[in-house]
């Protein structure tokens, strides 16, 4: 298993681009399946997920053509196999995503059961319970989530009981193919629904109120293809741009959209960043100055994203003051917490709060990843700690992190991947 050596105590400076974003990237490429038509995706992320959500579609007899830069055709009509295997599934919760479009395309799909981060509870039954208002018969047995519909789905009024991202983009593309108008209350508003729905409208759909929380799709009888580039990654962005901080650095990040992250932007000139921003990129400049701690809580958009939380842990844990950190959306993303405690952080955890007392510097020290965004947190504690920091388990970075290593390179860091 890979590890990261971090050698500490380097301001991070210079340029790097942003890659497209994982959690637009992965959406848009199940929402193909409702097509017979080839879809070309571009400014796709190389991440681990990419490859198994290609992996996922092409068991299923989908046709892709991969080209040379980011990006990918992909082709449903070819598909042979309505089930979404365990194997697959089990190392990426995005698979789920697959279930709303083979059910109002082919009227049918069996999606095992998902897995992907250890982070909480996340429940699947609120896709389920939508995709029955619509119409659907579906049964869970033996891990499988097995759904059949005779003729198309229904539109219907569906209220969500908790704010879902992908409960919201699978009733919403499931909805395109359905006759009549279907109705998502207490929709998720980030900016990955709304890059779907703007895909879905590319291939024909009839969507409105995406980024709102009350989303109207009207159902059309068939989709066509179309030629759709992916989003920045968000949180590509505020990771790199958390880390410049921890580190008092400079850093400007481009093919970004800034209007996407006021709250984190927010949060970082509440701890001393300097931020300018332009249409497509953010800089920004701690003028070599110690952060400031800052309080935050975790919400659903347009709030404190909750893949920033870890991050921000890190900058707090050597951040000048005290700061609270309460986590609202997840039960269970703490893990990060006890591995900083063992580089010198002074980190309390009670209930779904962190406090936080800053120290001018961690200590390097062996520690394990236990999620996507910890592993990003570890890496930025092992940015502001004295000595060699050893990361790992960092099949998780490799998840949702485009060459993490190299763009850390780019800007001054002392950073390599050590092989298993």
């Amino acid at each position: 298993m890979d590890k990261l050596l971090i050698q500490g105590g380097t301001r991070l400076k210079g340029e790097i681009r942003i890659a497209g974003a994982k959690n637009s990237a992965l959406p848009i490429m199940a929402a193909t399946l409702l097509t017979d038509d080839y879809v070309k995706i571009s400014n796709l992320p190389h991440l681990y997920d990419i490859t198994t959500m290609l992996e996922l579609l092409g068991c299923m007899g989908v046709e892709s053509i991969i080209g040379d830069k980011l990006e990918v055709e992909l082709n449903s009509s070819t598909i042979n196999n309505f089930n979404a295997p365990y194997e697959l599934v089990k190392t990426m919760r995005a698979s789920i995503l697959v279930l709303g479009p083979m059910l109002a395309h082919f009227g049918q799909a069996e999606v095992a059961l998902p897995g992907g981060c250890a982070i909480g509870s996340r429940p699947v039954n609120l896709h389920i319970e939508s995709l029955k208002q619509m119409g659907a018969q579906v049964e869970v047995e033996n891990g499988y989530i097995k759904a059949t519909s005779k003729g198309r789905l229904k539109g219907a009024h569906i209220f969500m009981d908790l704010v879902t991202v992908t409960g919201t983009e699978n009733v919403m593309m499931a909805a395109t193919l359905a006759d009549g108008q279907t109705i998502i209350e207490n929709a998720a508003r980030e900016p990955e629904v709304v890059d779907l729905a703007c895909c879905l409208r590319a291939m024909g759909a009839d969507i409105s109120g995406e980024g709102t929380d009350t989303i109207v799709v009207n159902g059309v009888e068939k989709l066509h293809g179309c030629s759709y580039s992916v989003m920045p990654d968000r949180i590509e962005t505020g990771t790199y741009l958390i880390a410049a901080a921890a580190t008092r650095g400079r850093i400007k990040v481009k093919d970004t959209r800034p209007k996407t992250l006021e709250a984190v932007l927010s949060k970082l000139e509440q701890a001393g960043a300097q931020i300018e921003i332009g249409e497509d990129w953010i800089s920004l400049d701690m003028d070599d100055q110690r952060p400031k701690s800052v309080s935050l809580t975790t919400a659903p958009y347009p709030a404190f994203p909750t893949d920033m939380q870890a991050q921000f842990t890190a900058l707090n844990a050597v951040a000048k003051g005290s700061g609270v950190i309460t986590e609202t959306v997840f039960e269970n993303r703490f893990m990060h917490v006890h591995e900083m405690n063992r580089m010198g952080a002074q980190l309390k955890v009670e209930g779904n709060t962190v406090f936080v007392n800053g120290v001018k510097a961690l200590i390097g020290a062996p520690v394990m990843a236990t999620d996507l965004r910890a592993s990003a947190s570890l890496i930025i504690a092992g940015l502001v700690s004295e000595n060699e920091t050893m990361v790992d388990r960092i099949y998780h970075i490799d998840r949702g992190y485009e060459c993490i290593e190299e763009k850390l390179q780019l800007l001054g860091a002392k950073i390599r991947r050590l092989p298993s």
